[in-house]
């Protein structure tokens, strides 16, 4: 399956290099020839970056699966998170141009808020693309009533954030909700008593690697109501 956000790079790609290959055949030119390859190289490259397998998402009381693909590079210990409302732990997940960049949703639970912060474009691997680099940052209260916080955070080349979550959807642990084109990061901000089940250098994969799993001593506010569906797509 192919990320409908990938699909006008896709098409145009195929119809530069139909065209290229059309002049360099009715012209008999090296140059056209030469230039159709590429776009073709770079039509394969574009359909496989914007690629978009289906995952089974576990299911199990307090889940929170990874938001993204790639290599966890940061967990760490934050004092005091106002939306949280005390202690938390930051994951961060660096994308690489190779990994999936479909992004999905660590939780079931409610959105309360989505939020675009303008920034910078520092390399996604380093720690202070956290704060400082433009990025969507995402509000949510669990089925359990936990606050969290997901991020989708631009890189030195990535540059479009795509967010299709509004505030007040009910949302599913898995389901897709938006892509950071090319290299980027994502961060998840949970409550600090939260059990982690990855460490730092793991490999991760969106709505599928099991991130860990959110206290039971919260009590459930009774607005979320648990949603049947699979993998929804939006």
């Amino acid at each position: 399956m192919i990320a409908r956000e990938g699909l006008i790079f896709i098409f145009s790609g195929l119809a530069l290099t139909v065209a290229f290959m059309w002049g360099a055949t009715r012209f008999n030119s090296y140059w056209l020839f030469a230039l159709s390859a590429m776009f073709a190289l770079l039509t394969l490259f574009t359909t496989f970056f914007f690629r978009d397998p289906d995952r089974t998402c576990p299911v199990e009381p307090n889940l929170l699966v990874a938001p993204a693909d790639g290599k966890i590079v940061d967990i760490s210990e934050v004092p005091h998170h106002p939306f949280i409302g005390g202690a938390a732990v930051k994951i961060s997940i660096f994308l690489s141009v190779v990994d999936i960049h479909v992004n999905r949703v660590p939780a079931t639970g409610v959105i309360d808020y989505v939020k675009y912060n303008p920034g910078k474009f520092f390399a996604a691997y380093e720690e202070k693309a956290s704060e400082l680099n433009e990025q969507t940052e995402i509000g949510m209260t669990a089925e359990s009533g936990h606050k969290l916080v997901f991020k989708q955070i631009a890189g030195i080349i990535a540059r479009r954030i795509v967010c299709r979550l509004n505030e007040n959807d009910t949302v599913t642990a898995g389901r897709r909700f938006g892509m950071i084109r090319f290299g980027s990061r994502a961060d998840l901000i949970i409550p600090a008593d939260s059990r982690l089940e990855i460490s730092l250098g793991d490999k991760v994969y969106g709505g599928q690697t099991v991130i860990g799993y959110l206290s039971d001593t919260k009590k459930k506010t009774g607005a979320t109501e648990t949603v049947k569906e699979k993998n929804a797509k939006i």
